[in-house]
């Protein structure tokens, strides 16, 4: 074949990488040929799924036949229920990862600008490159958003900024005041996405939450997802909130039945399980304090987190050692992808499996 098909992309298409996702379990015993895996890579809630929302899905298979409601009226009633919000906010997606991309969709033109922080999801430069815009990295600090830095790189061309609070990779979070602060120095023509995937893990009562900002700022979107804290990885469920003109927009792109019938009635399920809810954040707030101090032990810094992970500094090139814990049947994440070539990030599991972690990063250590 003598023709080039990948000089036919889109510019930004031939540019970018693809997504690299944690290592899935099947693939390790593949490689290896182990057993008795443990995976840590991926910031799933290690609790399983919640009881409610296995039996939704399991109600909801007679149904499987047919196409799910593209309106997906039910979930949005229930996440009015919920949250306060009104069915005229909502735009529901294939996981959050899909309302961000419509947001991009919608938003941007070639050659416009998007601003985000170093060491941010990089979901936010494989979008914003997909739609031909300039990507605008404001320097972090102390692995966290510094919203001065990014204010100041806003120009007449910015048309998005993306921020995650609590952040991913590096776990690091925004207090009410300064969030506040930096939305009243945005201009209202750029359009504020705040992605909270997060949210639900936070106990710190100066976290703010972006939902309750909505009313006061027309340019703000927030996004969340059930991938986390409500444990439906698998089922791939997330909305935007935004004002009304925005979802009317962002609806305009979306495609239809974009979230499936399995996944709209699991995420209505859940959303009334504020036990399992609870139980999830507790598990990961014990987690999160063993490993500190298993980490504190072992000698090795990390970030202070919010989320259900922690990033840990190595000290010296991490991939080796992401590479030996492999072969000890435990799964975390390098994040050399993040220009962090000697960080791991490490989700919070479950008593033992967080035990078995650090067990093993002790034995690869001292080789």
């Amino acid at each position: 074949m003598s023709c080039d098909l990948k000089a036919l992309a889109t510019r930004g298409v031939q540019g970018l990488h693809p997504y690299e996702a944690g290592k899935p379990v099947e693939e390790l015993e593949r490689e290896l040929g182990i057993s008795n895996i443990i995976k840590l890579a991926s910031n799933e809630n290690p609790l399983g799924p919640s009881a409610k929302a296995v039996d939704a899905v399991e109600a909801a298979m007679s149904e499987a036949a047919r196409y799910p409601d593209s309106s997906g009226f039910r979930l949005k009633q229930a996440l009015r229920r919920h949250y306060g919000l009104e069915q005229e906010q909502l735009t529901l997606g294939n996981g959050s990862n899909d309302v961000l991309e419509l947001i991009a969709r919608a938003f941007l033109n070639p050659d416009d600008e998007v601003v985000f922080s170093e060491y941010a999801f990089a979901v936010y430069p494989i979008v914003t490159q997909a739609c031909g815009a300039k990507a605008v990295v404001a320097p972090a600090h102390e692995y966290g958003h510094n919203l001065q830095a990014m204010a100041e790189a806003i120009t007449e061309r910015t048309r998005l900024i993306f921020i995650a609070n609590p952040n991913n990779p590096t776990g690091t979070a925004l207090q009410r005041d300064e969030l506040v602060a930096f939305l009243d120095a945005v201009p209202e023509n750029v359009i504020v996405v705040l992605d909270e995937a997060y949210t639900e893990y936070v106990t710190d009562t100066d976290f703010p939450d972006g939902l309750e900002l909505l009313p006061d700022y027309a340019n703000l979107v927030v996004t969340r997802t059930f991938s986390k804290a409500w444990g439906l990885a698998g089922l791939r469920v997330g909305f935007a909130a935004a004002c009304a003109d925005i979802t009317d927009l962002l609806n305009r792109v979306r495609q239809p039945f974009n979230v499936s019938l399995l996944a709209l009635a699991a995420a209505e399920a859940v959303l009334d399980d504020t036990d399992y809810l609870q139980k999830s954040v507790a598990l990961n707030t014990s987690g999160l304090k063993y490993l500190e101090q298993g980490l504190t032990a072992l000698g090795l810094g990390f970030i202070p987190s919010y989320g259900n992970f922690i990033t840990v500094d190595m000290a010296r090139p991490a991939l080796p050692i992401f590479e030996a814990l492999l072969r000890e049947g435990v799964i975390v994440r390098p994040l050399g992808g993040y220009q962090m070539p000697d960080h791991l990030r490490v989700s919070i599991g479950l008593p033992e499996e967080n035990e078995r972690f650090l067990r093993a990063l002790k034995q690869v250590l001292a080789c």
